[in-house]
């Protein structure tokens, strides 16, 4: 199976709370993490989180589905050889 490159937006609400969770998902897929950077909110309690992974269409599906299953994060994902196979 091939590896792809993804981008996985992650969206925290209660940072404080709902981090040590959200990290511990990315402990678990830190191989396939190629660069990660994190944005908090000033104005809110919140914090965005984006991944770039290399990772199969299975792994980065778990990864995100594993994130979206913890309590206040919202994960989406973005396949770019998808999107440059099939242009709109």
């Amino acid at each position: 199976m091939s590896k792809d490159i993804c981008i996985v937006g992650i969206l925290v609400e209660n940072r404080a709370c709902h981090a040590p969770d959200v990290q511990q998902v990315l402990t678990k897929y830190g191989s396939q993490i190629l660069s990660r950077s994190g944005i908090p909110d000033p104005t809110k309690e919140r914090g965005i989180i984006t991944l770039t992974v290399q990772a199969t269409e299975n792994e980065t599906e778990s990864m995100v589905n594993d994130l979206s299953h913890l309590n206040g994060v919202t994960a989406k994902s973005f396949c770019l050889v998808e999107a440059m196979q099939h242009p709109a």
